[in-house]
Order: C-alpha cells, then structure tokens, then sequence
C-alpha cells in the first residue's frame, strides 16, 4: 500500500470513528447506537473477522443480559441477574457496553468515556439511573469474565508444510486455533464440520474447478462488469458486513428496546459460532485454494481441468484453507436468524463497502444479501461453488440452533428446543 493512500484509509478510518463515537441522536437506540460504536473500534483496530466477531459477541450479550434483567422477557444466556422494575434499561446497556468495551480496547477509554457520559446525560438523574449503570457494569463484568478462556487468545502454532531444507512462502495463515474456540450455542467447533470436499477426479469438482477459472479469473473474458463488482464489493469482511443491514432491519421493524437487543445478541452469536464452526473444517481438511489448484491442476491426474500457470484470482486470495467458504457460513448464520426472527421480507437493506467507494448494494429479502455473498465469493475467484453451498448449509444449522436454543421467550423456557 502506498503510503499516500495509507494514509487516507487512516484518516478516514479515525474520521468514521469519531462520527460513530459523537453523533448520537436523541432518538438514537441504544444498543444500535453502541452497536455502531463497538464496530467503528473493530474497523479502526482492524481486527480480523474472527476477532472482531467475539468482540461484538462479547458487547451484544452483555447489553442484552442487562436490558433483559430489567424486564424479564426473555431466558439469559448464562447470567443470573435481577434488577428492580424502575431501573433504567438505557443506563443499563449503556454501562453494559462500555464495561465490555474498556475491557477489550482499554486504549479506548477516554473516547468511550465521553460516550458514556453523553448516552448517561440524556437519562434523568435519579435512582433509576444509578441501578441501571451498576447493572450495566456488572453485565459486562460477568460476561467478560465467562468467555475469558473461551480459547481466542490461544497462541498461534501453525506449523507450515514443508520438508527439511525446502522454501515455503512464509506468511502464517490466519485463524489456525479458532476453531477450538468455546462456541456460544454449539457444543464443539465441529459439531457441523461437513463431510470432505469432493474427489479431484469427480463431475462436481470437474465442473467447479473450471467454472472458477473462467469466471473468477482476473482478467475473466465471461464476468460480466457487474459480477466483478460484486465479487470487489464483498472482499470486505467481519461484522461490518451485516451490521449495518441488522441496524437497518431493526429500525425499520421498530423493534423496542428488549427484542432489539435480543435481536442483535443472537445475530453476534451466531456470527461468532459460524467463524468456530468454518475454521475447524478449514484447518481439518486443508483443502487447497483455485490460484493453487489451477496452477496445479496436471498433478492432479484429471485431464478435464487443464492448468494455467500463471492464473490469478479477482481480488488477492484470503490467507487461510479453502474450504467451506467463511463469508457464506456467516452470511447465512446472520440471515437465517434475521428470518426467524422478523421475516424474509425487509422492504430494502443497502449497504457500502471500503473496497468499491461509491456502490450502494440493496435487497429487498435477506435471501437475495445471502445469496449475493456466496455468488461473490466465486466472482473473486476465492470459493468453488460447493464450498459456498457447503457454508451455506453450514450457516442454516447454527442460525436454527442460535434461535432454537438462546434467549427463548420466558413462556417457552420449560419447552425442550427443537
């Protein structure tokens, strides 16, 4: 990256920032407000997905469990918490918010500070609001407390494939440990690890290899300018990707307090256990990438997909396995939540990304955003087309057991989960 252009991202990354942190409506909701916030720290921070999604895990529950304890609708996650009828429910996820977040971004404290103290000054002052602030903190306390050896900060031993003496490129993949991270919902990284990817003599990877390149070529003479613009749009990554649309969806649902942040704490979730689930089969099956495969394709023995030796993808390829695809688990994790919580229809979601300034993508369904995801992901010539619907399906099971098993309305909380 030049530096000029360093420079410019970094301006307007601290800008975005600093907006996100000040411009608080006095209409504003609370957990989407801070939801922007923990997001915008995520973006400056440039976390890697897996990071920023325990991140915003981490602040979503906590705002939850708070709000929730003031007006008991729904089961909590793992806290045992209780409050008065009259405690503030803002002060509450406020305070929840920026327990969780001076605990993951201490460097933070003084912008985060500020913060507070203007989501608190719009709160009369009173004994409402003092319960609602000591709820709040004691919200992020126990949550931060719970996932503190979930496994994200194991140390990082991957261990490159070489021979004594042989040269291998010396970039550490990213994500090697994460799928032994504790997950939120599932029992185990692998609880919905998929069977193998295909043989490199069958029809389907056949067909796929040869799709991919042809379609997801840099200089692909059959992408039409359209795709190409959706396989750079979607080369953004994390929860930046889907936040901004459950804003959207919650706002335009006018979403009370309690069921927005119940909404967004199960979205997290989610996100968070579909990034587990895809780097355990990533790094369980160590499936090669197509700039690999194609530059590779005469080892294989099949004479169907020829090789081209200096074939590039779209966009610079993700540094880690191929297979199932990362961006379509996630996508259809937060999707199949959005459905089961407030439909498929959602009028229309749009949403920008840093790698095409200036393009708008809309949809009117969740499934048409999910589906874009995983086309995209083939457009750039990172994903062949079954290891999008592998991680596609992957997706649809932990989103129905997010729903089926976390925050379950009160009246449901004897009923076994489907």
């Amino acid at each position: 990256m030049k530096p000029i252009f360093r420079s410019t991202v970094t301006t307007l990354i601290a800008t975005a920032f600093t907006a996100a942190l000040l411009a608080t409506s006095a209409h504003a909701d609370v957990v989407m407000d801070w939801n922007a916030k923990g997001e915008a720290i995520t973006i400056e921070k440039q976390d890697p997905p897996a990071v920023a999604t325990r991140s915003m895990a981490l602040l979503q529950v906590a705002m939850f469990e708070a709000i929730n304890a003031v007006d008991r609708r729904y089961t909590g996650f793992k806290l045992d918490l209780a409050a008065e009828k009259n405690t503030s429910k803002e002060a509450a996820a406020a305070a929840a918010a920026h327990g969780v977040l001076i605990a993951l971004y201490p460097d933070q404290r003084a912008k985060l500070d500020t913060v507070l103290a203007m989501s608190l000054g719009a709160i009369a002052e009173g004994d409402p609001k003092d319960k609602g602030t000591a709820l709040g903190r004691k919200a992020a306390a126990e949550i931060v407390a719970l996932r503190a050896r979930d496994g994200s900060n194991a140390p990082d031993s991957y261990r490159p494939h070489t021979s004594a003496g042989v040269y291998v490129p010396t970039t550490i993949p990213l994500g090697s440990t994460d799928g032994a991270i504790t997950p939120w919902t599932m029992t185990s990284g692998s609880q919905f690890r998929p069977a193998p990817p295909p043989a490199l003599d069958s029809a389907t990877w056949t067909a796929d290899l040869n799709e991919i390149r042809l379609l997801g070529a840099r200089n692909s003479a059959v992408r039409t300018p359209e795709q190409t613009t959706i396989g750079r749009f979607w080369f953004a990554v994390g929860p930046r990707t889907w936040n901004p649309l459950v804003r959207q969806i919650a706002a335009a649902k006018d979403l009370d307090l309690v069921d927005c942040a119940r909404l967004f704490a199960l979205v997290a979730m989610a996100g968070h256990d579909a990034y587990i689930a895809v780097f355990d089969a990533k790094y369980a099956y160590n499936f090669w990438r197509p700039i690999t495969a194609i530059r590779n394709a005469d080892i294989t023995g099949n004479t169907a997909t020829p090789r081209e030796a200096a074939w590039l993808p779209l966009g610079d390829t993700p540094m880690h396995p191929e297979y199932p695809c990362a961006h379509c688990i996630t996508s259809s994790a937060v999707g199949t939540v959005l459905q089961s919580i407030v439909g498929n229809d959602v009028g229309e979601i749009s949403l920008t990304s840093p790698s095409v300034p200036g393009v708008t993508r809309k949809w009117a369904r969740v499934q048409d955003y999910m589906d874009e995801v995983s086309s995209a992901r083939v457009y750039a010539g990172f994903h062949y087309r079954f290891s999008t619907k592998v991680g596609e399906d992957m997706g649809r099971k932990i989103g129905e057991l997010t729903v089926a098993r976390q925050l379950r309305g009160v009246t449901a909380e004897a009923q076994p989960a489907q």
